[in-house]
């Protein structure tokens, strides 16, 4: 897609950690870390030795009939493989054994052992293959997160999300193409929508049927709500699923947002800040680990995550808020809820703005600087 700019991301090399925590952790903008030692997963993580090392334990993954994977409206299945088979086949362009098709795509990202409240670790879920793989050394170790196994099938794409922790991406095998866009493009990237409840449960639109009805209720599965607990704050996800040809007079605001781009080779590492937009594409078959840490305070996070992809406790109760200040403004006269809401935005832009600034670039045409907790 011509008409959106493209811009490269920088490659680093012989990065250490003060080098990280110096020149490239406080820019907040990914980074290509390239030569950083990684052990000697680059050189033994072949397929044979993943299935041995791995064995027959049983990993929960995403199988499709197309390689451009869609979470929105889950155009694939959940699949149990033993990981050694597992490999075998996402190693395989046509498939002898297969679930849908024999060129199906396949896709793991590993789970903790209690899917639903241990996050992922590579030393527990994977410890003979831990071994090999050397977690940088950026940050503290209290404030480690996860590690997360990432292995597809080539030209495995997926979709664009973004993740409110800090990460690295280290590509082990294969080649991998990956598109980011800044937080401050948001707007231009069609967000998805759900529904949240007041105690943060999430009801994703695309899953659960949830329809208005009179008197300030909605309907979840045929049972009445009232309107107050359920509110409607952007999702984390963009609707526009193919990156390179959008269908823009669906997505006509794509165009503004400005894409950075990088190929990463074995051995690579790339620095994802927290909310950047992320799109990826398996140009080969591919392994991976994404290592994930928390750079705001520990209470920050909502404790019953174990993806680390849920929004900080504060901005949840801030787009709460928002919500319900929208349905107040309703009761108001259409003129009346114009002016008003103008007001607001216009509150909310020098408020929260970076430098107070309602644009996305500062002069020289360079991202506005955020002050993080540094992760060293």
């Amino acid at each position: 897609m011509e008409l959106q700019e493209k811009v490269p991301v920088t490659i680093f090399t012989e990065v250490d950690k003060d080098v990280f925590l110096r020149d490239i952790y406080p820019e907040r903008r990914p980074a290509v870390l390239r030569g950083t030692c990684l052990g000697p997963c680059l050189e033994m993580w072949t397929v044979e030795y993943l299935g041995q090392r791995g064995g027959d334990k049983e990993v929960k993954i995403h199988v499709s009939t197309v390689p451009q994977m869609d979470f929105l409206h889950k155009n694939f299945a959940y699949k149990t493989l033993p990981f050694n088979e597992f490999v075998k086949r996402a190693s395989e362009k046509k498939h002898s054994d297969f679930f849908l098709c024999e060129d199906e795509s396949y896709y793991l990202r590993s789970l903790g052992e209690d899917v639903r409240k241990e996050p992922a670790d590579l030393s527990k879920q994977f410890p003979d293959l831990a071994e090999d793989f050397h977690i940088p050394q950026f940050f503290e170790p209290h404030q480690f997160f996860s590690s997360v196994f990432r292995i597809s099938s080539c030209g495995l794409q997926l979709w664009t999300h973004y993740d409110v922790m800090d990460n690295l991406l280290a590509q082990v095998t294969g080649r991998k193409r990956v598109a980011l866009y800044s937080p401050q493009d948001a707007l231009h990237l069609y967000l998805s929508g759900k529904w949240l409840c007041e105690d943060a449960s999430l009801f994703d639109c695309s899953k659960y049927p949830v329809n208005p009805t009179r008197n300030g209720c909605v309907m979840v599965y045929n049972i009445i709500v009232p309107l107050f607990i359920l509110i409607q704050p952007s999702g984390d996800k963009s609707e526009v699923l193919d990156i390179d040809s959008p269908d823009l007079n669906q997505f006509p605001e794509f165009v503004k947002a400005k894409r950075y781009e990088c190929v990463l080779e074995p051995g690579d590492l790339l620095f994802i800040p927290a909310l950047w937009f992320h799109n990826t594409l398996a140009l080969q078959f591919g392994v991976g680990v994404n290592v994930f840490w928390r750079h705001l305070p520990a209470d920050s996070y909502d404790r019953k995550d174990p993806y680390g992809n849920k929004d900080p406790a504060a901005a949840t109760r801030a787009l709460q808020a928002l919500e319900r200040a929208l349905r107040t403004l309703d009761e108001l006269p259409d003129d009346y809820r114009d002016f008003y809401g103008r007001r607001m935005v216009q509150r909310i832009q020098k408020r929260t703005y970076c430098d107070g600034q309602s644009s996305t670039t500062t002069r020289d045409g360079t991202l506005p600087s955020s002050q993080f907790t540094k992760p060293g």
